[in-house]
């Protein structure tokens, strides 16, 4: 079996990175992403192009016969 020295050193760094995320004075990021309008637009645009095309592609509901 061989041992990698370097894999030891990265899973050591990122064990520590871990733990020190939690830790009071952790640097805080926030999540907040910005699009711009122009991809908003577009992206809304898409969107209902696609649901259309959906609605036009659906299959009619099946016309069940109750029996009397």
């Amino acid at each position: 079996m061989t041992y990698e020295p370097i894999a030891g050193i990265l899973a050591v760094e990122l064990a520590r990175r871990s733990a020190g995320s939690a830790r009071p004075d952790a640097p805080v990021v926030s999540d907040e992403r910005t699009r711009s309008p122009r991809i908003a637009n577009t992206r809304l645009k898409l969107a209902g192009s696609l649901r259309s095309v959906a609605r036009w592609v659906e299959p009619s509901p099946a016309k069940v016969c109750q029996p009397s």
